[in-house]
């Protein structure tokens, strides 16, 4: 491959990473996930950077105490959080795939509570 080749070729690729980029960009433009307590009682919503963007509460919701619609609170906004950072970690994938940058994301997703330990128990008796 003469130097022409090379330069011609090393265009092509820059050029397709720039488009994975955007493409990347573009779905996290407009990111959201949704959520809602187990109960049901609280949903809410928020952006790529997981940030609170919307919260709706239920009539049931004047039934509970403080302590345990704060914690419906919590629960939905973890709930949202993990989805969207799943999907924002979706989004990156043709950019970052297969790279130490893509094992480093993946890696700091929230984990799910495995099937009967004991964080999974206290999650379904609420």
């Amino acid at each position: 491959m003469d130097g022409t080749e090379w330069l011609r070729d090393y265009q092509q690729r820059v050029a397709h990473i720039g488009q994975r980029a955007k493409q990347a960009q573009d779905a996290l433009a407009g990111l959201t996930a949704t959520a809602s307590s187990a109960s049901g009682v609280v949903t809410v919503t928020v952006n790529a950077a997981g940030a609170l963007t919307r919260i709706s509460f239920t009539e049931q919701s004047e039934e509970l105490s403080r302590p345990r619609l704060a914690e419906a609170v919590l629960e939905a906004s973890r709930k949202a959080h993990a989805e969207v950072a799943r999907r924002s970690a979706d989004a990156l994938r043709p950019v970052v795939g297969g790279t130490a940058t893509e094992r480093y994301l993946t890696g700091q997703l929230p984990r799910e509570p495995a099937a009967g330990s004991a964080e999974w128990e206290q999650q379904v008796r609420r």
